[in-house]
């Protein structure tokens, strides 16, 4: 049966109310791919939110190439955050009439991960995945919904960048697509100019844009994700803007602007 892995992020996630139309579409999207035979496993961030719990905190939010430095306290904030984001997308889908569970990666120990070390402190690295776990959710009608918190051997939380997380699964189950949903439509060979927008892009080429730097910020851990996805197994890569109507719908059939990375 085929697999789908969304990465649902940025501003596709502006709003978490069950109104939301970035949610219910997706909900819609995830239901007639079902209808189609194929699993769904969505994968969520939550930068805006975590922004917005340490900045009501007073804790600095502090990055390292595109990812979050994360120390104990932030780590703290960063579970919090997550878990509600979690909640409200769940309830969100259901209400929609998808049947969904929501998990983090701490559940089940399905994400384990190893801390990138400094300066990132408490940020994981490419988890391993219990896809054996999701398998079994799937087999009883139910979409899984991932915070990508995972732990480590000594069962400590780590924070996993969601790109990261996603393009693991991605790999781990073997998916025929990962469609990681950004905040725009496409990605570009100079991030300053909409016009290098490019429809295609090789893994070699990916590389290319990672060590010039031209990959950054946000979109670095997006490529990198991209290469472990195709590296696991996954068959499609595909990034789009989540914001536009039927997100997922409409990338998988390539009708509205995207960028697919192919070998």
């Amino acid at each position: 049966m085929n697999t789908v892995v969304v990465k649902l992020g940025g501003h596709a996630l502006d709003s978490l109310e069950p109104t939301s139309p970035v949610l219910a579409d997706l909900a819609s999207d995830i239901l007639e791919l079902h209808a189609s035979g194929t699993n769904v496993a969505v994968v969520h961030g939550g930068g805006p939110q975590i922004a917005t719990l340490l900045a009501t905190a007073g804790v600095a939010s502090r990055f390292h190439e595109g990812l979050r430095i994360t120390d104990e306290v932030t780590m703290g904030y960063v579970a919090m955050a997550l878990g509600g984001v979690n909640l409200r997308i769940v309830a969100a889908l259901n209400q929609a009439g998808l049947d969904c569970i929501g998990l983090s990666g701490a559940d089940r120990s399905v994400l384990r991960a190893v801390s990138l070390g400094e300066p990132w402190i408490r940020a994981g690295g490419p988890p391993t995945v219990r896809g054996g776990f999701l398998a079994s959710l799937w087999g009883i009608g139910l979409t899984p919904v991932l915070s990508p918190v995972a732990v480590d051997d000594e069962g400590r939380l780590l924070n996993c960048n969601a790109d990261t997380a996603a393009g693991a699964v991605a790999g781990a189950v073997g998916a025929f697509a990962l469609i990681l949903l950004s905040d725009i439509d496409q990605l570009r060979t100079d991030p300053d100019d909409a016009s290098s927008a490019i429809s295609t892009v090789t893994s070699d080429e990916v590389r290319g844009l990672v060590k010039s730097g031209a990959a950054r910020e946000g979109m670095r851990p997006k490529m990198i994700a991209a290469l472990d996805a195709l590296d696991g197994g996954a068959t499609r890569i595909v990034i789009a803007n989540g914001t536009r109507p039927h997100a997922v719908r409409n990338a998988l059939a390539s009708s509205i602007p995207t960028t697919e990375v192919v070998r």
